[in-house]
């Protein structure tokens, strides 16, 4: 379990990674920023294409970040998001970001928040929002 400064941190960078959102056709702008265990946090964004399927969600885009500089040990994510323009929803990651990040972690372990701000946010292991998952240990 990551302490409440970090949360905070970790949501911080998320709604700093959503302010490079790249949404002209969907308008729903989400961020997302993932913690190394080393303590390092890299930001994402969701980045959409007029084709649709080359778009890139937020949670995808920290990772990817934090893997190309090395990283593969992470803690938690900070996950934000909403429409333009209106108030934050609690924006949880799809399912396509959810077997990515379990390529990575053990998810009894990692911590998924999702937030509406600093104060106002969800705590899950990756654990509950992916059951019965399949990781790097099922081929081997």
């Amino acid at each position: 379990m990551i302490e409440e400064k970090d949360i905070k941190r970790l949501i911080r960078s998320a709604f700093e990674g959503q302010e490079r959102s790249y949404s002209p056709y969907s308008k729903y702008r989400v961020g997302a920023a993932i913690l190394t265990a080393d303590g390092r946090i890299f930001t994402g964004c969701n980045i959409e294409n007029a084709a649709f399927t080359p778009g890139d969600c937020a949670e995808r885009t920290a990772v990817c970040k934090a893997v190309s500089e090395g990283c593969k040990d992470f803690e938690a994510i900070a996950v934000v998001g909403g429409a333009s323009g209106k108030a934050p929803d609690m924006a949880y990651p799809c399912g396509v970001c959810r077997q990515v990040l379990r390529e990575f972690v053990e998810p009894d372990k990692f911590e998924v928040i999702v937030a509406r701000s600093e104060d106002d946010y969800e705590r899950y292991t990756l654990e509950e929002l992916l059951p019965k998952s399949f990781g790097p240990a099922n081929l081997g």
